[in-house]
């Protein structure tokens, strides 16, 4: 059983307490990460959405996945991820409240987790004391996900009384500067993917690229994969949001499948394999996330619509019309607009 473990986690990860560790920490940055969207779209909406045994089972789910997962293949997803998301600002821009930018953050879930472990794996490589650390680094983050956790559950619940009320300390603070959540958690993830990159490139170098002839062979690959990234960035302006999130989540995880059994041993193309949960266990919860989404598009569409019309019609109900076309479309503008005028009855 032993040797079981250690061959499914491979041999560059074979302290079984070490990886579980990491993936406590994964599992807790993912856990903010979803909480504090949760608590973005309660400020927004005004909806609360998610289950707290769902959110359990995910933690729980995730944990034992990055604890498997090695930290070779954590690395080739958390560069991955970093061309993709490097790709959809390239292509279509993120802003601090877009649809991409979104979509980018219920994405990037299972990549965030692999973006700590392969981290701490690589920042513990010969360390003496790895796992007293590794668990100081738990302990943080578990008090971190259970404090950010409870916000998410305080908002939900008493949120839409006290905003009104006005006698909450921690509903004001989300009252006025709840808008700036997404901001915050972009520069954040910025920062987190930035340093793991560092520790990724390192991985992979050590792992794939000292061999002879080896960068010959990944710098073709490379070159086709960032055309890959790019034609699922248009195609998924095109798709809704669950769709995109299915077809991204199966083609990059495909084309990581290919390479490993490629270039990777049979322990990688196996936590390939295990990514696959990984990823379901990320999306699948966060079918209420994308419910706010997609509403909050409905929202907005409804929005530009409504001005729209709101213009035209009110640009017909100028005094160049004659009296009888204001007296047709009158009833179409607001009374209170100032762009609208009364008819003045005929000459």
């Amino acid at each position: 059983m032993l040797f079981l473990l250690t061959w499914v986690m491979g041999s560059s990860d074979s302290n079984p307490v070490d990886c579980i560790l990491r993936g406590v920490v994964g599992a807790c940055a993912v856990s903010v990460l979803c909480s504090l969207m949760r608590v973005y779209f309660i400020v927004q909406s005004g909806s609360p959405q998610g289950s707290r045994w769902r959110t359990e089972v995910q933690f729980w789910a995730l944990t034992l996945i990055l604890s498997v997962v090695g930290s070779r293949v954590s690395s080739l997803l958390v560069l991955e991820f970093s061309l993709r998301a490097a790709s959809a600002w390239t292509v279509s821009g993120l802003g601090a409240s877009s649809r991409g930018l979104q979509l980018l953050l219920i994405q990037c879930q299972f990549s965030l987790g692999c973006c700590f472990t392969c981290l701490l794996a690589f920042l513990h490589q010969g360390a003496p004391h790895s796992t007293l650390s590794l668990s100081l680094a738990a302990a943080l983050s578990w008090a971190l996900a259970g404090s950010v956790h409870g916000l998410w559950s305080h908002a939900a619940k008493l949120y839409p009384l006290h905003s009104t009320q006005r006698y909450c300390g921690k509903c004001m603070t989300l009252l006025t500067s709840g808008h700036s959540v997404l901001a915050s958690l972009q520069t954040a993830l910025v920062l987190a993917f930035a340093v793991a990159n560092v520790a990724s490139l390192a991985t992979v170098y050590d792992h794939f690229l000292s061999e002879k002839d080896a960068l010959r062979f990944w710098t073709p690959l490379t070159l086709c994969y960032a055309m890959l990234v790019v034609c699922i960035q248009d195609n998924q302006n095109r798709q809704t949001p669950a769709e995109a999130l299915v077809h991204t989540a199966v083609l990059r995880l495909g084309a990581v499948f290919v390479l490993m059994l490629t270039v990777g041993d049979w322990s990688d193309v196996t936590h390939v394999l295990i990514c696959f949960l990984g990823e379901a266990a990320c999306l699948l919860p966060s079918g209420d996330l994308l419910d706010l989404l997609l509403k909050e598009e409905e929202e907005e569409e409804e929005k530009r619509t409504d001005s729209h019309l709101h213009s035209t019609l009110c640009y017909s109900c100028s005094p160049r019309q004659s009296w009888h076309q204001q007296l047709h479309l009158r009833r179409w503008c607001p009374p209170s607009s100032s762009l609208c005028h009364p008819p003045t009855g005929p000459p």
